[in-house]
């Protein structure tokens, strides 16, 4: 990632995907692209996560 990562950008997409997934409208192979990205969200959220804890953690040392 070369700028910085904004959780509460991703989950905020994240939100969104979810929207048009549950839409009747959108269409399958729209649906899959949205699927992959959720994936590349979810990774990079938990990437973030589990830095922030290390950090924490670090904190109680």
């Amino acid at each position: 990632m070369s700028e910085k990562f904004d959780y509460a950008k991703a989950i905020a997409e994240l939100e969104e995907i979810a929207r048009k997934v549950e839409n009747p409208e959108t269409k399958l192979d729209d649906i899959d692209a949205l699927v992959v990205r959720s994936k590349e969200l979810l990774k990079q959220c938990r990437e973030y996560l589990r830095t922030v804890k290390d950090r924490i953690d670090s904190l109680d040392e």
